[in-house]
């Protein structure tokens, strides 16, 4: 948990990164470990959590303050685990770097990364960042499997497709996944 707290934005700004409901918090933080962080570190090794959970508090500072922190209604059910989307469902999210990946792959190869969690995990949502290949991955109650990157080619690369067969070519020498 002290990884999924810690915040570089908490820690500037002097100001506390707790959750204001923390059982709501570890619920849905437990998900986001048992489904998605798990079995990509027990898959890939070590991961690194870039960023986590932040507090309503820390978000908004970060939005404010222009630290690349969507609104704290954007990031309900997602960064901001203790509180439900706006639909009323929850979930969580982490922005992690799986060194295995970036040790065999250039930033620009992020679609094998991309294709292979949608194969194998229940993500709702990912985003690919060009510093490290970094990549928000999201739990959520009602998934959107929507796959987004910032690094080219930019923007949507699917949206509620299910697995498909022939995206295993994509990410061929990947491990198989291990539970």
């Amino acid at each position: 948990m002290r990884d999924f707290l810690y915040s570089e934005i908490a820690n500037h700004y002097g100001q506390p990164n707790v959750p204001d409901d923390p059982d709501l918090a570890l619920q849905n933080g437990r998900r986001l470990c048992e489904e998605l962080l798990e079995p990509l570190q027990d898959t890939f090794g070590r991961i690194a959590i870039r960023s986590a959970y932040r507090s309503a508090a820390i978000n908004a500072l970060g939005n404010e303050k222009g630290h690349n922190c969507g609104s704290n209604e954007s990031n309900y059910a997602a960064h901001i685990w203790d509180r439900p989307d706006a639909n009323g469902r929850m979930g969580a999210m982490a922005c992690v770097v799986v060194p295995w990946f970036n040790a065999r792959f250039e930033p620009l190869e992020w679609r094998r990364m991309a294709y292979w969690i949608h194969n194998h995990l229940p993500y709702s949502s990912l985003q690919f960042f060009p510093k490290l290949c970094a990549f928000n991955i999201g739990w959520h109650e009602q998934p959107k499997r929507e796959i987004h990157s910032y690094i080219e080619p930019r923007g949507l690369l699917l949206r509620g497709e299910p697995p498909r067969e022939e995206y295993a070519s994509l990410y061929e020498g990947f491990p198989p996944l291990k539970r």
